[in-house]
């Protein structure tokens, strides 16, 4: 395994400290934050890498993303234990990629360093992705994972699959890299988030502003037990988001199928006058063949359709100013907890109510 090192086993290169915010979009972190936190811990004092550069975890951003569980007191109880630990409140539930966004336009390091809160990514990692981004100069380094990810043979498939058509249909070379435990420039990170508009795709709106992307090895840790909060509908929901933030390559493959249909229905109207006496029945033949030419060109159009209205849905939510993500006030500052009120109330009724008889 890939470990960094404290300062002071070894020599650092030179007399820089990289400085590293660590951004953790929480949405399910009841059970596993503490851990992920204290792993952290030992790289606030400073570590050295495989290849001598020194560096220091600066601080860590907890974006709080509204999810079923008890994160929030969580995140209360390690901010107060951890002097390096700060809070990012969103309003409601804006998803991974918005949360992850959030934490990044907060964060002050000389590099931003992203990673789940479920404790599969390993931070003694952190090294040997500073060192790739360093020696190849690239601006993002993604993890490469060398074993397989603990999900269904189905998800991993569906996942390889949709970042190959990703890579070959929508012209994103880098699409088998996207992963959310990654290493971004500082200043790259910063700039994107203050003009990433509401339903971008991160890893495509990175591609936009750097042409160098690395990789490097690490191990993807088991998820201790617990349940995915990604569904079927909302994996497809962000693989359809990562189509439309690729530009316009969507409108284009619309008129790559509209040229395809255009082929089919000159196949059939050959079909039709080179073999006038299809089958035993002519007649039920061309109804065939007339019926599945119909079937082809209305479908084709329901789909060119729909791809053009998601691609105006999204420019309307941009020109109607719909916030990719609204950062708010701790809520348990703004209103009072519930059972606390319940009880005042409750005993505000009791004084007021006349004694029993």
């Amino acid at each position: 395994m890939i470990t960094s090192h404290p300062v002071g086993s070894s020599d650092p290169v030179d007399s820089t400290v990289y400085s590293i915010s660590v951004v953790v979009p929480v949405y399910q972190g009841e059970r596993t934050l503490e851990s992920v936190v204290a792993e952290l811990v030992p790289y606030t004092r400073g570590a050295v890498t495989p290849e001598g550069m020194a560096y220091r975890i600066s601080e860590v951003i907890l974006v709080h993303d509204n999810g079923p569980d008890h994160s929030d007191t969580v995140m209360r109880r390690l901010e107060a234990e951890h002097p390096f630990v700060s809070i990012i409140w969103l309003s409601r539930n804006f998803g991974q990629h918005a949360a992850t966004i959030a934490g990044m336009a907060a964060s002050r390091g000389r590099w931003i360093l992203t990673m789940d809160e479920d404790g599969q990514h390993d931070p003694a990692s952190i090294g040997e992705f500073l060192d790739t981004a360093t020696r190849e100069r690239a601006g993002v380094v993604y993890a490469r994972f060398t074993n397989e990810r603990p999900h269904g043979f189905l998800r991993n498939a569906a996942s390889k699959g949709s970042k190959r058509m990703m890579r070959t249909a929508f012209n994103l070379p880098d699409a088998s890299q996207f992963q959310s435990y990654r290493l971004v420039r500082g200043d790259v990170g910063r700039k994107l988030a203050s003009f990433a508009a509401t339903g971008v795709y991160l890893d495509v709106a990175l591609s936009w502003v750097t042409n160098r992307v690395a990789t490097a090895p690490t191990v993807l840790r088991s998820a201790d037990g617990r349940v995915s909060g990604y569904s079927l509908t909302a994996l497809f929901a962000y693989f359809w988001r990562m189509v439309l933030t690729s530009g316009t390559s969507g409108l284009r493959a619309v008129s790559v199928l509209g040229g395809v249909i255009a082929l089919l229905g000159l196949a059939v109207v050959v079909y039709v006058v080179v073999n006038p006496t299809v089958g035993s029945d002519p007649e039920a033949a061309g109804w065939a063949s007339l019926i599945v030419t119909l079937l082809l060109c209305s479908g084709a159009i329901l789909v060119s359709l729909g791809v053009i209205a998601e691609y105006i849905g999204v420019s309307l939510n941009v020109a109607m100013g719909r916030p990719l993500y609204l950062v708010v006030d701790d809520p348990e500052t703004i209103m009072p907890d519930d059972d606390t009120h319940d009880d005042d109330a409750h005993d505000e009724r009791t004084d007021s109510q006349p004694g029993e008889r």
